[in-house]
């Protein structure tokens, strides 16, 4: 079976790599689709997501990085993929989730939507969190792989100038 994780990864973040791990697991081919989300003003560019999502990903041999914009389940339509997996970490995410798996039921029965809990390590990590964190000038060892940390550091020294 092929699978979707679609997002926006804008950095991508140790909590997202557990639930790509766990999900390549469960799954034939796992694509990693990065979303373009017009609603959001990126820190990193989309190439810049896909390669450092490659980077993070190397070590999975069934999984595929990609980035798309438009719905969730066209894209999953257009490459033969029936099963979305998105990640949560609490009730809140939930509720906007549930809304997003609702409609795309409506919007095409045939694709079902699969809730993956992060691991208790990483409930409270988000992408946004750790953009805070480089930005004020903490840390975020541990919470985004090597590749990403570098980059975002860069990224946030040429913001404060």
């Amino acid at each position: 079976m092929k699978a979707i994780y679609p997002g926006s990864f804008d950095p991508v973040t140790n909590g997202h790599i557990d639930i790509i791990e766990r999900a390549a697991k469960l799954v034939d081919k796992l694509v990693v689709a990065v979303a373009m989300n017009l609603e959001k003003e990126a820190m990193f560019e989309t190439q810049e997501r896909v390669d450092l999502l490659r980077q993070a990903c190397r070590h999975l041999a069934n999984v595929e990085v990609d980035y798309f914009h438009g719905l969730t389940v066209s894209y999953a339509r257009k490459h033969e993929a029936r099963l979305i997996i998105k990640g949560l970490r609490a009730v809140s995410d939930f509720e906007f989730e549930l809304q997003q798996a609702l409609m795309n039921k409506r919007l095409d029965d045939g694709i079902e939507t699969m809730f993956m809990m992060t691991s208790a390590e990483y409930l409270f990590l988000s992408s946004s969190m750790v953009k805070q964190l480089a930005m004020l000038g903490a840390s975020v060892t541990g919470l985004v792989p090597d590749g990403v940390e570098k980059l975002l550091l860069e990224k946030t020294k040429l913001m404060q100038r």
